[in-house]
């Protein structure tokens, strides 16, 4: 009979590398510091050298083990430079978090030529591009994890741009497609999909008048979600307490999904 992988704790991250994109603010620092107090080494990934220093140097003080790299990970110089930051520092990669992504909100007749291929690229094709390049190391692993960080928007419409939601349709495809392919490998892959979540990115949009009282209205929870609570999903799915779970996409929505119609 086959057996689970044996840990020495399966709610435990110790001993694990974890490497995390766009880990300086919102989802992604919350992801990495949960990572690290988990007891995991985790790389984190961000654009500027000063956001990455910061990010780690935080973690540190807290006690975890962390270490901040300048790199765009929607780029594929960025991917470059990630690839050779692993290849130095470790010889596996257990835990995989993709959390680049961005949107450009407007009505479908004014995005212009380019911004629904540019939406695909950044959101999608770098996080797939990525995986498939830490393959090596992951695949060292024997038990390893990816989690792409995806949306509710690809399971429902929400008015927030239609090349957004395809974007991350494509992350949830790309997340099904590749548990089948990799398991063989010992890569588990999953996807976290988010409902409003208390971020930089979202503020604009809660601070509209009336805004916030409607995302409360809809989700049967009666509250926008907390960047931690993201991050407890995406350590789960990290955690060997996980290692028969993959393929699947998670909401972390306060009920938003489940949410039809009430009487009340």
């Amino acid at each position: 009979m086959d057996k689970r992988p044996e840990s020495a704790s399966p709610w435990s991250l110790h001993g694990r590398r974890a490497l995390v994109t766009g880990a300086s603010r919102g989802i992604g620092l919350a992801v990495a510091q949960e990572l690290c107090a988990l007891g995991a080494e985790s790389m984190l990934i961000a654009r500027s050298e000063g956001a990455a220093r910061d990010a780690a140097s935080g973690i540190a003080q807290q006690g975890g083990r962390a270490h901040g790299i300048a790199a765009d990970a929607s780029t594929s110089a960025g991917i470059d430079a990630i690839c050779a930051e692993v290849r130095q520092q470790w010889d596996a990669l257990d835990v995989l978090v993709c959390n680049v992504g961005t949107n450009v909100r407007k009505p479908s007749l004014e995005y212009g030529e380019r911004d629904f291929a540019q939406l695909l690229a950044h959101n999608a094709e770098s996080a797939f591009e990525l995986a498939r390049r830490c393959h090596p190391w992951l695949s060292r692993s024997k038990s390893a994890s990816i989690v792409l960080i995806g949306s509710v928007a690809s399971e429902i419409s929400l008015g927030t741009g239609v090349p957004y939601a395809a974007s991350k349709a494509a992350l949830a495809a790309i997340a099904r497609g590749l548990a089948c392919e990799w398991a063989k490998d010992g890569i588990r892959v999953n996807l976290v999909a988010p409902w409003y979540i208390d971020t930089p990115l979202v503020a604009p949009v809660l601070s509209r008048p009336g805004m916030l009282d409607r995302v409360r209205a809809r989700t049967p929870l009666q509250r926008i979600g907390d960047p931690a609570e993201v991050a407890r999903a995406v350590a789960f799915l990290a955690m060997p307490a996980s290692s028969y779970i993959t393929g699947v996409t998670l909401p972390v929505d306060g009920g938003f999904l489940a949410h039809g119609f009430s009487l009340q």
